[in-house]
């Protein structure tokens, strides 16, 4: 029988770059929103390797104009760890009743605003 050959390196895949986008320009223009302490927030919270605070150059967080922030990951950051981020920052800062946070397309999460019916009014009319 003939030996088997090992393994002298780990195979590294291509390098993933992924870009997520935070768009909550609606709840920041009627200030109810505040856009850089969510950005602390993700800088806080974002976990690489198991570990808090410890994005180094793998993922870069910035503000990209009025209420929108921008994500650039290189490794494997999911959509959804994103939005369940959003929902606790909506959850501690009291405003998930109001807000939801929906996906518009491709790494792009949008917050809007809950459509609320106005019942009295349609009660008046009767």
């Amino acid at each position: 029988m003939a030996p088997i050959a090992k393994k002298t390196g780990a195979k590294k895949g291509p390098k993933v770059t992924k870009k997520f986008i935070i768009n909550a320009s609606q709840p920041a223009s009627d200030k109810i929103f505040d856009v850089s302490a969510f950005e602390k927030f993700l800088n806080e919270r974002i976990k690489v390797d198991g570990r808090v605070g410890n994005l180094g150059e793998t993922i870069k967080i910035s503000q990209q104009g009025e209420g929108k922030i921008e994500i650039i990951a290189h490794n494997d950051l999911s959509g959804r760890y994103l939005k369940y981020l959003t929902k606790k920052f909506l959850k501690k800062m009291q405003l998930r009743d109001w807000l939801r946070v929906v996906s518009t397309s491709k790494g792009v999460y949008e917050l809007k605003f809950f459509n609320v019916v106005n019942d009295e009014a349609e009660e008046d009319e009767e």
